[in-house]
């Protein structure tokens, strides 16, 4: 796969993702959020994903946000399919079947923010800076911002962020939930990808069931969200990759998932 604004890499059904325009901070203009949504449905397509990571080129951005130069001129409408254009991809990241990883290498701001926001699973490494700094400009987040970190953080530090648009570093990103784990400049891919191969050893099937019924029980009252369970969970007893899982468990031997 050749992409523009991305490098996508796949080895051992891990994906890594880099969106690749460190000159600009890897701001996300049309073209490039175009792209991540290409890459990751090629990534889907192709069944030999088990995880992705998500990280930025160069030393200094994960991605710094929104390209302000493609934006400053829009009209209503255009920002309309800007905002629109932006969910829909950050949507289709979160709703993958495997997991995905943000590796947090430098600034994650306005728009950068919300792309990590979307992954299941989000490290940083001790230079990285977070935050929702869009009021500055006269705007709000438009990625799904409002709704995925009051639903991360919590309703009153979500309001905190995005109301005052501070950016906050890594550690104060973890303590409220935002970040996971905080780790040195050098150590953070190589640490994320030691959890993406832990991942990627499980049964596919199973992660990508949880995974699912995790995100949609949060949206829905606990009886409803307990039948998702139930319904996933017995869903997974008509896979070979349940028989293989048990009968390893029970020869005492490592498992070889298929994702079938």
């Amino acid at each position: 796969m050749s992409y523009e604004n991305l490098k996508v890499e796949v080895e051992g059904g891990i994906a890594t993702v880099t969106i690749d325009r460190p000159k600009a901070l890897n701001a996300l203009n049309p073209e490039t959020i175009t792209e991540l949504g290409e890459a990751f449905a090629a990534l889907r397509d192709s069944g030999e994903v088990r995880v992705a990571i998500l990280t930025g080129g160069g030393e200094k951005a994960f991605v710094a946000g929104a390209d302000i130069s493609a934006m400053a001129g829009y009209t209503v409408e255009e920002a309309r399919h800007f905002a629109t254009l932006g969910q829909k991809v950050f949507d289709s990241l979160a709703e993958m079947p495997f997991p995905v990883i943000a590796a947090v290498n430098g600034f994650a701001l306005g728009g950068g923010c919300e792309l990590a926001l979307a992954c299941d699973l989000v490290y940083a490494s001790t230079n990285a800076k977070l935050g929702q700094p869009e009021v500055n400009l006269g705007v709000i987040p438009g990625f799904g911002g409002t709704q995925r970190l009051a639903r991360r953080v919590g309703i009153a530090r979500a309001k905190e962020l995005i109301l005052t648009g501070n950016v906050i570093k890594a550690d104060a990103a973890r303590s409220m939930g935002l970040v996971l784990e905080v780790f040195e400049p050098g150590a953070l891919l190589p640490k994320v990808k030691e959890i993406a191969k832990t991942i990627a050893a499980k049964g596919p099937l199973a992660v990508a069931q949880a995974k699912r019924a995790i995100d949609q029980g949060q949206d829905v009252g606990l009886p409803s969200a307990n039948a998702l369970e139930v319904h996933a969970f017995a869903q997974l007893f008509g896979s070979e990759d349940q028989k293989e899982g048990m009968a390893a468990f029970l020869e005492k031997r490592d498992a070889k998932f298929q994702g079938r």
